[in-house]
This record gives C-alpha cells, structure tokens and sequence, in this order.
C-alpha cells in the first residue's frame, strides 16, 4: 500500500446511493446447508424463505 494516494481528480459520492440497503451474504456449514436445502425441498419453498421463517422462529422464542 502507498503511503499516500492521490485523490484530486476523484469523485466525491459517485457510487452512493440513497436508501439503498446492504444485504449480507451468510454462510452455514455445509451440512447444515445440505439438511435446509432439503427440508425446504420438501416443502417446496426457496432456502432463503425457510431460513428465514426459522430465524423468526428462533427470535421469538428468545424474545419470550
């Protein structure tokens, strides 16, 4: 890395966006991916929907 960089001909904001929001990316371990992808399967929904659900779930019996 420079010690310094030149920023005198950049952009100031040119890739903000206002009200745009971050969606993380979450890894499980693979056999637990595997048992989610499965069960969602099952139901027939997406694995983000079933994920979901079950993080909700999970929330409101830790809210209790």
């Amino acid at each position: 890395m420079k010690k310094e960089y030149d920023f005198s001909n950049g952009t100031r904001g040119k890739f903000y966006k206002k009200g745009i929001q971050l969606r993380l990316p979450i890894y499980l371990d693979l056999d637990l991916q595997h048992k989610l992808e499965s069960m969602a399967s099952k139901r027939h929904k997406a694995l983000n929907e079933m994920v979901s659900n079950l993080l909700r779930k999970e929330i409101q019996l830790v809210s209790n």
